[in-house]
């Protein structure tokens, strides 16, 4: 492989202009194509084989006009203090803006509170639910205005009125400024690490190039292959960040050769052959991250990890190409000024890196920085064994949105239940009779507030009910109550002859929970496994892949750990802005596992090749760990601190999911990169000795060898005289 990359680098070099005409066009084209493409479609969620999905679906058939899957708004209207809404005055107050809300464009039904029985007992609260033909992500700008005026209107009437529901349109604060701030903050980084704009411009610009494909690509397919507007979200995220490491390693490693001597486009050539192939087989290690979601089985998460997987692949792509071809523009400006006017070797100072000293320190104390970084990660990940999983509900939102005080407002006139109805439905003939039995006994159920009376099909055939937990919907009391009406509805189908299912939206968050909470050792198995062969083609090794891997489920321990500390427990709530400490995503297991997974591995690959090369070229064990942190270590911080950064910049946004997802990728690049590769897999390489490189006899010769270190390609770049030596080759350590 090498080999071959090495021949692409300096094909690229040399004809510089068309891989760079190349890019351009290709990015214009796919442009073109997404601005011309159909608009995608909204965001359908699915969950298959789960209760609430078929419910849902049965709905869907059954009921088409009550829009199952169409937007709902509920809003909330409190009379002035000392009066009531079942005051003649006020009620008609109330009407008219239950008209108001029902005039609104693409509103498909609008209840009256009055006959709805969604007047509080004390008569100072009251509500009305609107629902819309369409999803939220459909709903016009004239929909959203009329609902505003609507609400409007009746708060200058002096009631207290708000609104929830995905009907709402969400604030936007931020306005996409983290990213900007992830963005500014690396180009800082890069420029500091290379002491030149030119070298610190390629990444930027060719991680950007590859985004604006990946994304633009999306876009252009996204009515062909169903693809939603969010699906570009984690594609972008990711591709921004791998395409930036990719050619962040290359570069550098170009200047390195630079450095030695050699000719711009040997150089180049040299450079894609050595940090290119392990740009490759990290970018392997990513792809089968986010293609892996797909064992989840929830479409949208499938979607995104394909989707993001695709981008990683043309970050690939053109870190090995279209890189070498700006070198081949930029010429000796990606030195620094100082060295651009030397010809020969350029050598280092006398002072060794931070690196060199670093690493050194390392080895005269292996035992002692393998036992503080794992007995500390493992102190921060306690947190992580009290893990409570859940979906973020408008309870969760910030206390100055109108979806927290609508959320508040019902819970204190009309009980927590009220923010999370369940809905049942019965399906079978004889629908409304048998709809009256079951009714009967969910009002028997503990836990059960109030039945609402059934609402029937035309066929006759389903009924519809929803029924009021006594407790909110993140409450685990609430998950109780599910998971026993679902075990008594065996009996009421049977005695009924009816089919009878749970869905609603607390349901289906129940349901995609335990979804994901099944899927996650597979998903962590499937990954791990795959990941462990390719790095045992990498490494040619078995301790190398099995002590990386323990050190990324390490890391991601106690990055949980610091989530659940901070957005479960409440620890220093009020430094990240946390609102209302609650359960943890239930994404954000299975999300973080994909993600830092591959950025993980692309760290292990960057730093543990060069010193696999090393040894490969000569080194002894402690010499390659020295060498491969001075020349990548400063590289590999580099990378993880532009990382730290993208993903920190979410921890400023006004939602406490994002925030959460922000800091859970921080804190768990900044454990994997700066304490575990940088300190435990040296320690652990330095315990080992060249027990690090043991591979089976049989094994050695099953695995075919793909010559990452770029052995091969030493020995036919260098010249042989008849009294020299021949490279020493890697001895596989035998058992």
């Amino acid at each position: 492989m090498a080999t071959f990359l090495y021949k692409l680098g300096r094909l690229s070099f040399r004809r510089r202009r068309y891989v760079a005409l190349l890019w351009v066009l290709l990015l214009g084209g796919i442009g073109f194509a997404s601005s011309a493409a159909p608009a995608p479609p909204a965001d359908s969620f699915s969950m298959p084989g789960t209760e609430s999905q078929k419910a849902f679906d049965l709905l869907d058939q059954k009921f088409p006009a009550a829009s199952a899957e169409g937007a709902t708004a509920r809003v909330v209207i409190r009379a002035p203090e000392g009066q009531k809404l079942t005051d003649t005055a006020a009620k008609a107050d109330v009407q008219k803006l239950v008209t108001e809300l029902g005039d609104g464009p693409q509103v498909a039904s609008v209840a009256d509170p009055y006959k709805a029985n969604a007047v509080s007992k004390d008569g100072t609260t009251a509500y009305t639910s609107v629902t819309y033909k369409v999803a939220g992500t459909e709903l016009t700008d004239a929909a959203h205005k009329a609902q505003t005026k609507a609400i409007d209107d009746a708060r200058d009437g002096g009631y207290t009125v708000e609104a929830g529901g995905d009907a709402i349109e969400a604030e936007q604060e931020m306005g996409g400024s983290a990213e900007m701030i992830g963005i500014a903050i690396s180009a800082v980084v890069l420029v500091l690490t290379f002491g030149s704009m030119i070298a610190a411009g390629m990444p930027l610009l060719t991680a950007i190039i590859g985004v604006g494909i990946g994304v633009s690509g999306i876009a252009a397919l996204g009515s062909v292959l169903n693809l939603s507007s969010t699906t570009s979200t984690l594609a972008s995220m990711i591709g921004l960040a791998v395409g930036i490491d990719y050619a962040l390693f290359i570069v550098s490693r170009y200047r390195a050769e630079l450095a030695e001597g050699r000719e711009r486009e040997e150089a180049a050539g040299r450079a894609v052959g050595t940090a290119g192939s392990a740009v490759v087989f990290a970018g392997l290690t990513v792809i089968v991250a986010l293609t892996g979601l797909s064992v989840v089985n929830i479409p949208i998460l499938t979607k995104m990890g394909l989707a993001a997987a695709a981008t990683v692949a043309i970050a690939v792509l053109i870190a090995l190409t279209m890189i070498p071809a700006l070198l081949g523009f930029a010429g000796k400006k990606v030195l620094r000024r100082k060295d651009r006017k030397k010809t020969g070797p350029i050598a280092e100072a006398g002072k060794p890196n931070l690196g060199t000293r670093w690493s050194r320190f390392v080895l005269r104390r292996p035992l002692t920085v393998l036992l503080v970084g794992v007995l500390g990660l493992g102190a921060i990940a306690v947190p992580a064994t009290s893990l409570e999983l859940g979906l973020p509900d408008e309870g969760s939102s910030a206390p100055d949105s109108t979806q927290r005080k609508a959320y508040d407002m019902l819970s204190e006139s009309f009980g927590a239940g009220f923010n999370g109805p369940l809905m049942v439905t019965v399906d079978g003939k004889g629908a409304a009779g048998a709809a009256k039995t079951v009714g009967a006994e969910l009002a028997k159920v503990e836990g059960v507030v109030a039945v609402a009376p059934a609402q029937v099909n035309q066929a006759g055939d389903t009924a519809i009910m929803s029924v009021v937990p006594k407790t909110g919907p993140s409450d685990h009391k609430t998950e109780e109550l599910v998971r026993t009406i679902r075990s008594e509805a065996t009996s009421w189908s049977a005695d009924t002859d009816t089919e009878v299912l749970v869905t609603g939206a607390t349901a289906m968050t129940i349901d995609f929970s335990q979804t994901l909470d099944d899927a996650l050792i597979p998903y962590l198995l499937l990954v791990v496994g795959l990941a462990f062969l390719l790095l045992m083609l990498v490494f040619r090794s078995i301790l190398v892949p099995l002590k990386a891997a323990l050190g990324f489920l390490l890391s991601v321990a106690a990055a949980l750990g610091a989530v659940v500390a901070v957005f479960q427990w409440g620890w220093l709530a009020n430094v990240f802005g946390v609102d209302q400490p609650g359960p943890i995503m239930s994404m954000m297991p299975i999300f973080m596992i994909g993600v830092v997974f591959g950025l993980a591995m692309d760290y292990e690959v960057f730093l543990v090749t060069r010193m696999r090369e090393a040894y490969v070229h000569g080194a002894r064990p402690g010499e390659a760990i020295v060498t491969g942190f001075r020349h990548g270590g400063r590289v590999v911080g580099a990378a993880a601190i532009i990382m730290i950064s993208v993903f920190s910049g979410f921890i400023m946004e006004n939602n406490d999911m994002i925030k959460m997802m922000g800091f859970g990728l921080a804190v768990a690049v900044l454990f994997d990169a700066f304490v575990v590769r940088m300190a435990i897999v040296p320690a652990v390489m330095a315990l080992l000795g060249k027990s690090a490189w043991w591979l089976p006899r049989w094994l050695d010769k099953a695995l075919p060898n793909v010559d990452v270190e770029g052995e091969k390609l030493h020995k036919s770049l260098t010249p042989r005289s008849p009294s020299a030596e021949d490279d020493r080759e890697l001895e596989t350590v035998r058992g």
